[in-house]
C-alpha cells in the first residue's frame, strides 16, 4: 500500500468544515466549480448559515452544495466526517465494521452502517472486457450451519447449504478482479458470467469443476483433486483469485461477522475495488472514491428495503 497520507494528515485535512469542503470541491470540480444541475460555470456563493455552504447557479437559478447529486446527497453528516470515513475505509485492508466506524466518528451505529454502504457504492467501476489470461473461480459465502440458530438452519446438509455463491475473474494482464453474485454453479450460468467479462479467444484458467467443461475459450484446468496447484504447463494457476476469496472471508469472519445475501454484493464490490485500487496512493484512492460518488445515491429506505 502506497502510504502518503497518515492519520494525522487526514485529521488536519478534514479538521474543520471549511477545509473538508475545499477537499471535496477540488476532487469533484478540479477545473473550477460548476452547477451540480446544469454544469454552468456561472456560480456564486450563498450565505445561508448552513453547515454545508450552498451555491447559486446564475444560469438555472438553483441552489446546490458539493453534496448535491452525489452519494452524500441529503446527508446530515458534516463533510469532515464523510472525509474521515472515506479515509478509514480506504486504509483498512479488510474493511471496517459499522460499530468501529461509529465509535471513531462519534455517530450512531445506524448512521455508520448507512454511511459505510454508501461509500462501498463508490468502489463500483465499469471495467473493459478482460483479455487475459484470466483466472476464474467461485466461492460460497455465509455462516456455518452448525453455528446458526435453529430457526435459521436449512436442515439440508452441510458445506455450501445456505450460502451465497460469488464468482470471480482475475485478469493477468491488468491484475484487476471483477466478481458478482451468481444464482448457481451450473454450466450455463458460469458461461454467461465469463462471456460478459472476458473477450473472445482469451485463455481461461479454472479448476476441474464440471461447470467449466466445454468452455468456448482456450481452456486450462488445474487438477486440485490430484493435489495440483499449477497446471501441467507449469504456469497456469488459480491461486490469485483464490487468495482474493480468502480476504473476502476474513472480512466476513473477522470484521463484519455477518453479511446478509441482500447486502453481500456491496461487500463484494468493496473487496474487488480495494484490490483494483492497490497500485494507487491513499490520496489517489480517496480522490477516486470521491469522484465515483457523483451521480450515485443510496437512500436508507432503498438500503433497508432493497
Amino acid at each position: 500500500m502506497k502510504s502518503d497520507l497518515s492519520l494525522i494528515d487526514a485529521m488536519r485535512t478534514f479538521g474543520n468544515e471549511t477545509d473538508a469542503e475545499s477537499w471535496f470541491i477540488d476532487r469533484r470540480w478540479p477545473n473550477g466549480m460548476r452547477c451540480a444541475y446544469c454544469e454552468s460555470d456561472r456560480v456564486s456563493a450563498r450565505s445561508n448559515g448552513r453547515k454545508t455552504p450552498a451555491y447559486r447557479c446564475n444560469t438555472c437559478k438553483r441552489d446546490f452544495t458539493v453534496k448535491t447529486g452525489t452519494i452524500m446527497h441529503d446527508s446530515k453528516l458534516p463533510l469532515s466526517k464523510w472525509g474521515m470515513a472515506i479515509y478509514l475505509i480506504t486504509t483498512s485492508p479488510k474493511g471496517i465494521s459499522s460499530v468501529q466506524l461509529a465509535r471513531y466518528l462519534g455517530i450512531t451505529q445506524k448512521s455508520a452502517w448507512h454511511l459505510g454502504h454508501r461509500i462501498r457504492e463508490t468502489y463500483s467501476e465499469q471495467l473493459p472486457k478482460f483479455t487475459g489470461p484470466v483466472e476464474v473461480d467461485e466461492t460460497f459465502v455465509g455462516g456455518l450451519e452448525k453455528n446458526k440458530h435453529a430457526d435459521k438452519k436449512h436442515h439440508a446438509g452441510t458445506g455450501s447449504v445456505g450460502k451465497t455463491i460469488v464468482a470471480g475473474i482475475k485478469d493477468w494482464r491488468t491484475g484487476k478482479i471483477e466478481s458478482a453474485i451468481v444464482p448457481n454453479t451450473q454450466r450455463a450460468t458460469m458461461l454467461e458470467f465469463i462471456q460478459a467479462r472476458v473477450a473472445p479467444d482469451t485463455i481461461v484458467i479454472t479448476d476441474e469443476a464440471s461447470c467449466y467443461r466445454g468452455l468456448p475459450f482456450p481452456h486450462v484446468a488445474v487438477a486440485h483433486a490430484r493435489g495440483q496447484y499449477v497446471a501441467d504447463d507449469g504456469i497456469s494457476t488459480t491461486n490469485g483469485i483464490e487468495s482474493h476469496w480468502g480476504i473476502l472471508k476474513r472480512a466476513y469472519k473477522g470484521i463484519h461477522h455477518f453479511m446478509t445475501p441482500k447486502h453481500l454484493p456491496r461487500y463484494v464490490i468493496e473487496n474487488d475495488g480495494r484490490h483494483n485500487l492497490r497500485p494507487l496512493s491513499i490520496s489517489e484512492r480517496m480522490a477516486t472514491l470521491a469522484r465515483n460518488g457523483v451521480g450515485r445515491r443510496l437512500t436508507y429506505a432503498t438500503l433497508v428495503r432493497g
